[in-house]
C-alpha cells in the first residue's frame, strides 16, 4: 500500500515542477543569422525570426514600432506609442531608409534607426520586456549590450551575445534579441557599444507591460508535465485493481 500511495505524490511533484515558472531573471532570447558573403548580401533570418517568435510566444498584445512613421533623417526625440504598455521616448542615432546601406537595413517596411551614437529608451510607464532586431551588429568587432535601469534604480546589464568580425567581415548580418522579466520592471534601456567606431541598425521594437509577460511551460517541462500525468494515471489504476 505504501508503495502505491507514493507514486500519485511523486506524480503530483512532477506536475508542480512542470508548471513552475522559470526561477532566472530577466529571461532572454537571442538568434541571429551571420553573413560571410560581405556587402550586399543579406542573410535569410531563420534563428532571427525563430527568437522573435519564441519570444512573443511569452507575450500577450504587445506593440511593435518599425519606424515607418518618422521622417528620415529625424535626429530628434521620436515618442512611440505601445498599446497596453504607455509610450517611449528615443533619443539618438537617426530614422534612415533604404534597402542596405553599408549592411544596415531595415527588417520591416523601409525604414529603420542608424545607431551611430547612443541609443536610450526612456519608459512612460516601467516596462517588463523589450525586443528588437539589428543588423550589422560587431562586423568591426563591437560588443553591444544593454544597460536596464529597473525601477528600483537598480541597473542590469544584458550582453548582446552577437558573432563579432574584423573590418567588416560579418557586415550585414542579423539578429533578434528580446527579454522579459516577471520580477522587476524597468525605467529605460541604454544600448551600449562601446565608442560607436562600429555602427549597427535597429528595427522593430517591441516592449511590454507586466500584465503582456508571463511565462510559458519550455517543451521539457510539457515533456515532465505529460510524464507525471501519465504517472498518476498509472498509480490510480494500479490502486483500484489492488482494491479488487
Amino acid at each position: 500500500m505504501r508503495h502505491h500511495a507514493c507514486l500519485p505524490s511523486l506524480a503530483m511533484a512532477a506536475i508542480l515542477l512542470a508548471a513552475s515558472p522559470a526561477a532566472t531573471a530577466p529571461v532572454t532570447f537571442f538568434g541571429e543569422d551571420v553573413n560571410l558573403a560581405g556587402d550586399p548580401v543579406q542573410p535569410t533570418p531563420t534563428q532571427s525570426n525563430a527568437a522573435r517568435a519564441s519570444f512573443f510566444a511569452h507575450l500577450a498584445g504587445a506593440g511593435t514600432e518599425s519606424f515607418e512613421g518618422f521622417p528620415t533623417g529625424e535626429e530628434a526625440i521620436l515618442v512611440a506609442p505601445f498599446p497596453g504598455a504607455g509610450t517611449a521616448t528615443v533619443t539618438g542615432g537617426m530614422v534612415t531608409g533604404g534597402e542596405n546601406i553599408a549592411g544596415r537595413y531595415p527588417t520591416t517596411g523601409e525604414k529603420y534607426l542608424n545607431a551611430y551614437s547612443p541609443i536610450r529608451m526612456q519608459f512612460s510607464s516601467p516596462v517588463a520586456a523589450f525586443g528588437f532586431y539589428a543588423t550589422d551588429v560587431g562586423d568591426f568587432g563591437g560588443q553591444l549590450s544593454l544597460q536596464l535601469t529597473a525601477l528600483s534604480g537598480e541597473v542590469v546589464n544584458l550582453i548582446v551575445p552577437a558573432s563579432t568580425g574584423v573590418d567588416g567581415s560579418t557586415t550585414g548580418s542579423i539578429l533578434y534579441f528580446g527579454f522579459y522579466d516577471l520580477e522587476k520592471t524597468y525605467t529605460s534601456v541604454l544600448f551600449d557599444n562601446g565608442d560607436y567606431a562600429d555602427i549597427f541598425g535597429l528595427d522593430d521594437f517591441s516592449i511590454a507591460s507586466t500584465g503582456q509577460a508571463s511565462p510559458v511551460p519550455e517543451p521539457a517541462a510539457w515533456a515532465l508535465l505529460t510524464a507525471g500525468f501519465a504517472l498518476l494515471g498509472s498509480a490510480i489504476r494500479r490502486r483500484r485493481s489492488a482494491l479488487l
